[in-house]
């Protein structure tokens, strides 16, 4: 009976749980940090003795050592356990990776590829295979998949082909003489449009009092003002004597009259003083008859020389009247008017349709209409 518990105790287990050493070996403990360091020894105490007791079962289940015995294959079997370790850290590094390159294949078994190792793994296989037939094919096939695959590769560091012109490094050199070229330019514009501007034209006019007055031609440079072509066409007006048949001093009244009192009508168009011809000229401005306003060139006009002969060089005479651009041109297009008279009679045809000039807006699909909104039919 004295050995009932000596027989009991074989059928229960030798080894305490963590709850039970944490019982027995923290008693006493007031810090909770004592508690912590006491509870991690004991963990790491159990997970040393698992090891041992798995390596002492795995020592007694194996087979008889066999270093004892000389023979070539026991030197091989030795070396063969850290390579068998290895192969099983690279397997397992395998099956958990998702990258697209290719693991190594070991001498002692097989290799585990994912992505485009995989593919290349067949071609091998399929190589192998054929090697009896048709090694030289083979070859070729796997020469042309690595050609592609440097192909694909080179291309990722390819130069953008999108790009039109490679822009030029600008250093301090290039950046002085790009400024003296755009210099340049600019003097030569420059001296082209001051010679376009001296370039004289003739405009033909008339006095417009509700009549078709004659007034003559005026000569005027591209680049002159309007204020300037109307204090010419002023003198005219008073040299001829214009309304002279309604008013005994004419001549009083036209040395009466200002600039500022008369207005230029280009068709139907009233072109503000302080424009210059050359705007109109130079942007081929359009009028309501879908027509330029000033239809004159837009190049310089050369002097002509005297005389010939060595002598007369450097002489230059100014064109006759006659000989200018515009002088053949219908005076009716422009007429000069009296700004009273305008005032008293813009609701009266045809000074009701008169509209002043806007360089903003495009009148070349302009329709004419009356104050009522109606559409004329005709385009005079």
């Amino acid at each position: 009976m004295t050995d009932l518990p000596q027989a009991a105790s074989r059928f229960t287990s030798q080894n305490q749980t963590t709850s039970e050493r944490l019982k027995t070996n923290t008693v006493g403990l007031v810090a909770l940090s004592d508690f912590r360091k006491r509870r991690a020894d004991i963990l790491e105490q159990q997970e040393r003795e698992a090891r041992e007791a798995a390596l002492s079962t795995r020592t007694n289940n194996s087979t008889p050592d066999r270093s004892l015995t000389a023979t070539p294959n026991n030197a091989s079997a030795d070396n063969s356990e850290p390579e068998r370790q290895k192969k099983k850290k690279k397997r397992a590094r395998a099956l958990v990776s998702f990258g697209d390159d290719e693991e190594e294949e070991d001498a002692a078994g097989p290799k585990i590829v994912t992505g485009r190792g995989a593919a290349k793994k067949n071609k091998e296989e399929a190589v192998g295979n054929d090697a009896g037939s048709g090694g030289e094919a083979a070859a070729e096939s796997v020469s042309s998949d690595d050609h592609d695959k440097g192909q694909k590769g080179s291309t990722k560091i390819a130069v953008n082909s999108s790009v039109g012109v490679v822009p030029r490094a600008l250093t301090k050199a290039a950046l002085r003489r790009e400024a003296a070229e755009r210099e340049v330019l600019r003097k030569e514009f420059l001296l082209l449009q001051a010679a376009i501007k001296a370039t004289e034209i003739a405009i033909p006019f008339v006095f417009y009092d509700g009549t078709n007055i004659p007034g003559g031609v005026v000569r005027v440079k591209k680049g002159d003002f309007v204020w300037l072509f109307l204090d010419k066409s002023r003198k005219v007006g008073a040299q001829l004597g214009v309304g002279a048949d309604k008013s005994a001093n004419a001549r009083r009244d036209w040395a009466r009259v200002s600039v500022d009192d008369l207005m230029l009508v280009r068709g139907t168009m009233i072109i503000p003083q302080h424009y210059e011809f050359y705007f109109f000229i130079i942007n081929k401005t359009m009028g309501t008859n879908n027509k330029p306003l000033f239809d004159y060139s837009t190049e310089a006009t050369p002097t002509q020389p005297t005389a010939a002969g060595p002598s007369a060089a450097g002489i230059s005479r100014a064109p006759g009247i006659s000989e200018l651009e515009g002088v053949s041109d219908d005076p009716t297009i422009t007429k000069v008017v009296d700004r009273r008279w305008y005032q008293r009679n813009k609701h009266i045809y045809p000074a009701n349709v008169w509209q002043t000039f806007d360089p903003e807006k495009d009148y070349s699909k302009d329709i004419r209409r009356d104050p009522g909104g109606n559409a004329f039919f005709f385009s005079k």
